[in-house]
């Protein structure tokens, strides 16, 4: 009776924060997390590689990256390392709450618009660099926050949401440039896919639902092998083990990329924030304190920065793994920490990167077609949480005006306006932000509307 009673105590750790459950109940909770996150952290790396015409080693070389930075970065969200000590002051690396990593499809427009310009060294470049913004946004956090409501953050959102939309479709099609390009297969390829994860999420059960995209692209493959789209050759080639290694690739740095970078290492911040704060409310009832927040927003850019120099995307932490916590109450550190160490040996298999990198293109769009639709609606759900004053109204549609409308037009559009408007409206994403700051500036809500939105 009393081993039974122990038995039960250790299983009920994974509704507490500290302490070690058994391995067999520990396990699958840590692997649960990462089928969640696991193609959606892929995704952005396997974009970019096809934008910027990444061979299959190297390739596999990103997307082997990914999932090594993902797992560290998450270990510094479980565990944090205290800045000179838990005494000084100041932010420690890491908010000591279960959020899980993964590589921020936030950057996947801007990436696309930078290396057009300047090939894949500027987008590393840019992104590295751009990382510092994030760093320092974290040291002050209680005071910025009032300039990022939900309306500025909503109206961005729904920028990139429609930009990876665009990325999406072409992808779906088969790859802009392919011969194929539109043809009947690839629709019908696509289509397969998307309609997994349409159906997994509407009424898949556990594991089916919260892993949809992995489950569509498990049926992609299988469709795209008996249509001949199998590449098998890059797989047999691989090796069984390679350890990561940073600035594989070479780097550049370039004002202009760089600014971009910047503005939306400030959405990713908030993003973390966001998610932060997602876990705390669903799970402690309370909101995420200061602390966690620093924490969070530290160990985010400090694993974007470890991200480009280690030849990935930057990092931000996954709000489909912080709705899994809200969901499952499975809160222990112990449990998500058995999935981050699966992320981090996965990093040193080339064999797992190259079964992803040889994904057909119509595969990869199937797939993500819903997250990017998603993103766009997140970000109606936070402008509609601001509500539609007439401020709200008229500073809604001025920063979309600008950000989408005169922004992210063709190279030379704006080249008698001054140096800094060029910069600015080189890419959509990043001038929504830019403008949506200065707008909410210029007309701030008033004490009504701050109270609708706290509500």
């Amino acid at each position: 009776m009393e081993e039974n009673k122990t038995s039960g105590a250790k299983k009920d750790l994974i509704y507490q924060l500290d302490g070690i459950p058994p391995i067999p109940v520990a396990v699958p909770l840590g692997l649960q997390h990462i089928l969640a996150m696991f193609t959606s952290n892929l995704a952005p790396c396997l974009i970019l590689a096809g934008i910027v015409g990444l061979d299959g080693p190297d390739r596999i070389i990103m997307v082997q990256c990914a999932m090594f930075v993902s797992g560290i970065t998450t270990f510094f969200q479980l565990y944090p390392i205290p800045l000179f000590g838990k005494k000084s002051g100041l932010p420690r690396i890491g908010a000591e709450l279960p959020i899980v990593m993964g590589t921020s499809f936030a950057f996947v427009p801007t990436s696309i618009t930078v290396a057009k310009m300047y090939g894949l060294p500027g987008v590393l470049g840019g992104a590295l660099v751009g990382s510092l913004v994030e760093i320092a946004m974290s040291f002050f956090i209680k005071p910025l926050k009032k300039y990022f409501p939900p309306l500025v953050i909503g109206a961005v959102s729904i920028a990139f949401g429609v930009s990876l939309l665009k990325a999406g479709t072409n992808y779906f099609l088969g790859g802009v440039g392919k011969p194929d390009f539109g043809s009947v297969e690839n629709i019908s390829l696509g289509l397969s896919v998307f309609a997994t994860v349409v159906i997994c999420q509407r009424f898949g059960k556990g594991i089916f639902k919260v892993s949809a995209i992995l489950m569509g692209i498990i049926v992609g493959y299988v469709v795209a092998f008996f249509m001949g789209k199998l590449n098998f050759a890059l797989l047999s080639s691989a090796n069984w083990f390679s350890v990561p290694i940073p600035f594989r690739f070479s780097y550049e740095f370039h004002l202009d990329a760089i600014l971009m970078f910047s503005a939306l290492y400030i959405v990713s911040g908030l993003e973390t924030i966001g998610n932060t704060s997602g876990i705390t409310v669903a799970v402690f009832d309370r909101d995420a304190t200061t602390k966690e927040m620093s924490g969070a927003v530290l160990a985010d850019s400090l694993g974007s920065m470890i991200a480009t120099v280690f030849n990935t995307l930057p990092n931000t932490a996954f709000g489909q793994n912080a709705g899994l916590v809200a969901m499952t109450k499975v809160i222990n550190k112990f449990c998500i920490a058995t999935g981050a160490t699966v992320l981090v040996v996965a990093g040193f298999i080339p064999k797992i990167g190259a079964i992803f990198s040889l994904m057909p293109d119509s595969v990869l769009g199937g797939a993500v077609l819903s997250v990017f639709a998603m993103i766009t609606v997140n970000g109606i759900k936070l402008v509609t949480k601001s509500g539609f004053s007439q401020r709200n109204v008229t500073t809604l549609s001025t920063i979309l005006a600008i950000g989408m409308g005169l922004a992210g037009m063709p190279e030379g559009t704006y080249k008698e306006m001054p140096v800094a408007i060029q910069y600015l409206f080189k890419d959509s994403v990043a001038a929504t932000c830019i403008i949506g700051i200065i707008i909410n500036a210029i007309f701030p809500a008033d004490k009504v509307e701050e109270a609708v939105i706290e509500v």
